[in-house]
């Protein structure tokens, strides 16, 4: 089909020699299939496993990668040749030979392959009697299928590029191959181990195990799938690779031992990813059998391993819970009863059959021949299926869609290149190994197994894959079990999977369990999936899981600290303890200060009220009411208008009764000091001018107040540090008003101011008579109220900072505010209540006689009547009368 593009002279001889050389041993032994067609197909099939190193280059045979794949070229070519439709007219003929397992003796092999594509120098080449020979002309091979190894399809490739040889394997699915600059005439139908290397860390995934082993067989195959399952789980992150282990070749039963006491140095990583040639396989599962760690390791393995009973032959207790992945597949129906009904007698073609044969039936065939592996003799009556164990190996449909790949390139090529209903033209046998490999790439049908085969523009084929479970089941024994399929996307039955011996539950293949909610992970030993877990405290939430962050002011980490939620905030209840007292009082005090006031009201006129000075004991009244009245505001939820409320009545009460209490003592202290110079009445002590007293200096505090309010006005804040507690899901928000406790003393200090002056006013006139019993009982009242509030400073300001402060300062605050109300109460009103009520006939008017006058009288006269008969005639008299003088009028 074609002369190719001339090689360089140095390597055509190079590989002249070794045609030479491969054709000598040809002829030596001639162990290679011929099947006479028009067209020639090459294949290349592991029939043998590897020597042993210094000795024949070929092992033992291997029944099923080996004879069936072989088989199944076979049997491929004879539905090809028999189909009216395909080729018509054209013949389909092979070489198959025998790659041993072995990348070096494959090279040599497929040497044969370009034996006619080789030119021959004879012009030195004499017969002995002079004449010129006769060369027998090669078969020409446009085409080969195989190989099996990746190792063997990219030595093989090396040579067949060369001579523009197009190859598709069945069974190679190294990722190298897939650079279509260095192998750009190799194609595959299997697809490549980037795809299986995403199946097989999906699976991972979807398991759970995050820490994996990978073991891999030295060589393109087993390296090259396991750098492509490291670089994807680089890229996607998530799986960490705890060990990665090489297998050298010739490894004996130490170096597999020694495998598993690799592994074992991060026991935690119980998955180990295989990608290893079944031998290695064997050799992994029996070592761990010998270290007894059957059942800790969880395999995954790759196609080479796929649903394959000879890794796992007489080691199923240490494969059981094994996951492999197979390129999809399906049975093939007619190669089971073409393969099974193959005797000695119609398979003459396949050169190694009749060794099959003693190997598959345990027999030998000739006496003569040193007995291998029974002493029976073969009778060739023997049969696949029936005598001995069959099971279609898994990548036989590959083998057909491979040939069926080459026959439908060929078809189209020859549909395109030569008439109609004719046979092989010139045009075609002319074509190139570059035509055909065009042609190829463009093929597209369904394969044996009814599934699509197509090639992209590297010449690989789409990612299918079947997910099997080997499985030990005490009813059948052990088998592969589908349990999934891989088609760009995983689709796992996890509910038909078991390991062991049957047990259910998936095992883990982790190196540190996940973190619970709120707890961040320390890495260890910079190993990504590798960690202790730490508690996010305080006020700290997690907000990936590697940082715990502090959350806002405002803010408290919710219950599993995985974000953060507003601090509940809170206020002063009514049905508080601390509030309840402060109310019960303000509520007495009310209630009494009412009924004084009604009292006063209704006995307006009498000589009691009148001499108690109404216009100033009503303000004082008044005062009074107020001081218990800002109690509730106090103790109400803070808003706008309570916030302003406090600002004006908390010092308001207190300024209007010390002013009332200012006006008194002033009055007293002015008469005083009036009747000590002249007889004449003192000036500005009438009622009306101690009203104007008064609200001169109330309206100093309302004054301030709404300045204040102007300039800043009231408005609610919430405290978040006072009741910050250690543990924060006890965490709470104050609402307050905008007053800090500096502010709050600043509102009270024009009241305490008027305070000091009257306890002033009381000192100068407590060397008054005795008859002046209102003054004595305003510097009572004076005095009681500076001891009130010198015991408030030091529990409002001392107050230590804790989560009931604020209660304890607003509780202080409002019990002084009555104490300092009731103080008055009782000390100027509530005597003289008693009179009004329970002695009505002492408030009576007499000769405009005082309240005070009244109460003395009787005093006065029992002591006078004792004193008369010591003092001279008239001066008794004179003296009662000065103090009954003294006492009247209103005051």
């Amino acid at each position: 089909m074609g002369s190719p593009e001339p090689a360089p002279l140095s390597l055509v001889w190079l590989v002249h020699t070794c045609v030479q050389l491969a054709h000598s041993q040809d002829l030596l032994a001639p162990h290679s299939i011929r099947v006479e067609g028009d067209v020639t197909l090459g294949g290349l099939f592991p029939v043998h496993a590897k020597g042993v190193p210094g000795g024949p280059p070929c092992g033992d045979l291997k029944k099923e990668t080996g004879i069936q794949r072989l088989e199944a070229m076979m049997y491929a070519l004879d539905v090809i040749n028999a189909d009216e439709h395909l080729l018509p007219n054209i013949t389909l003929g092979a070489r198959v030979l025998d790659t041993c397992s072995r990348d070096t003796h494959a090279l040599e092999q497929s040497l044969t392959f370009v034996q006619a594509l080789v030119q021959k120098d004879t012009s030195d080449v004499r017969c002995t009697d002079g004449d010129a020979p006769v060369f027998v002309e090669d078969e020409k091979v446009v085409g080969v299928v195989g190989a099996s190894a990746s190792s063997v399809s990219i030595m093989v490739a090396n040579i067949l590029r060369l001579f523009q040889i197009p190859q598709i394997s069945y069974a190679s699915t190294a990722p190298e191959l897939s650079d279509e600059r260095r192998y750009d005439f190799f194609s595959r139908v299997v697809p490549p181990d980037g795809f299986q290397a995403q199946a097989m860390l999906d699976l991972v995934k979807v398991l759970g195990w995050t820490y994996v082993s990978t073991v891999a067989s030295e060589g393109s195959y087993g390296e090259k799938g396991v750098d492509a399952f490291l670089q994807l789980s680089r890229d996607q992150g998530g799986t960490c690779v705890a060990q990665s282990v090489k297998i050298p070749h010739h490894s004996d039963s130490s170096h597999f031992d020694k495998v598993i006491r690799l592994l074992l140095d991060t026991p935690a990583a119980r998955a180990v990813i295989l990608f290893a040639s079944d031998d290695d396989i064997r050799g992994v599962l029996s070592a761990s059998k010998r270290a007894q760690q059957v059942g800790h390791f969880l395999w995954i393995g790759s196609d080479s391993w796929g649903a394959n009973n000879a890794p796992v032959h007489q080691l199923e207790d240490a494969a059981a819970g094994a996951i492999t992945v197979l390129p999809k597949r399906a049975t093939i129906s007619g190669f089971d009863a073409y393969f099974t009904s193959r005797t000695l007698e119609n398979n003459r073609r396949n050169v190694w059959f009749a060794e099959f044969w003693e190997e598959n039936f345990r027999c030998q065939l000739t006496s003569t021949a040193t007995p291998r592996h029974a002493s029976r003799k073969c009778t060739g009556q023997e049969r696949i299926g029936m005598d001995s164990k069959y099971e279609q190996e898994a990548k036989v449909q590959f083998v057909m869609d491979a040939v069926y790949a080459m026959a439908y390139a060929l078809h189209n090529m020859h549909a395109d290149l030569c008439p109609p209903d004719s046979a092989l033209c010139p045009d075609m046998e002319m074509a190139s190994g570059k035509k055909l490999l065009k042609y190829i790439r463009t093929v597209s049908f369904n394969g044996s197994a009814g599934t699509s085969v197509m090639f992209n523009r590297n010449g690989d084929a789409p990612g299918h894959y079947d997910v099997f479970q080997y499985q030990w089941n005490n009813a059948s024994g052990p088998g592969y079990r589908v349990v999934g399929q891989w088609m760009e996307t995983l689709q796992l039955n996890v509910e038909d999977m078991q390991w062991g011996h049957g047990e259910r539950g998936v095992p883990s293949s982790v190196c540190s369990l996940p973190c619970r909610a709120g707890e961040r992970k320390k890495l260890a030993r910079g190993v990504a999936c590798c960690w202790h877990c730490e508690r996010c405290d305080g006020y700290q939430y997690q907000q990936d899981e590697f940082t715990c962050k502090l959350c806002a002011f405002n803010m408290r980490p919710d219950a599993n600290r995985t974000s953060c939620q507003p601090i509940p905030v809170i206020h002063l209840e009514w049905h508080s303890l601390w509030a309840l007292i402060p109310v019960l009082l303000a509520t007495l005090g009310i209630a009494t200060t009412l009924a004084a006031m009604a009292a006063f009201v209704r006995f307006n006129h009498t000589a009691v009220v009148r001499a108690s000075g109404r216009e100033m004991s009503y303000v004082l009244l008044a005062g009074i009411f107020l001081s218990y009245i800002v109690t509730f505001p106090m103790v109400a939820k803070p808003d706008t208008g309570v916030c302003a409320l406090r600002r004006i009545f908390l010092g308001l009460g207190m300024c209007i009764s010390y002013a009332a209490m200012f006006a008194k003592t002033h009055h007293i202290y002015a008469i005083s000091e009036r009747s000590k110079r002249s007889a004449a009445a003192a000036r500005f002590v009438s009622p009306t001018s101690q009203l104007t007293v008064v609200c001169g200096l109330v309206a100093v505090q309302l004054l301030a107040t709404l300045l204040w309010i102007a300039v800043t006005p009231p408005h609610t804040v919430v405290d978040y540090e006072q009741r910050k507690s250690v543990e924060a899901r006890l965490a709470r928000g104050m609402l307050t008003c905008d007053m800090g406790d500096l502010q709050t003393i600043c509102t009270l200090g024009y009241s305490l101011l008027l305070m000091v002056t009257c306890t002033a006013y009381t000192i100068k006139t407590r060397h008054l008579h005795d008859g002046v019993h209102e003054a004595k009982a305003i510097s009572f009242t004076v005095y009681t109220t500076c001891i009130v509030w010198l015991a408030f400073i030091p529990i409002f300001f001392g107050t230590p900072r804790s989560a009931h402060k604020l209660y304890i300062q607003t509780t202080a605050l409002t019990i002084s505010m009555s104490l300092s109300a009731s103080v008055p109460l009782g000390m100027l009103f509530l005597p003289k209540v008693y009179v009004i009520i329970f002695h009505p006939e002492l408030n009576v008017t007499q000769k405009r006689r005082s309240f005070k006058a009244v109460v003395t009288a009787a005093a006065a006269s029992s002591r006078l009547a004792h004193k008369v008969s010591e003092r001279p005639n008239g001066e008794a008299k004179t003296q009662l009368c000065h103090n009954m003088d003294a006492s009247t009028g209103d005051l």
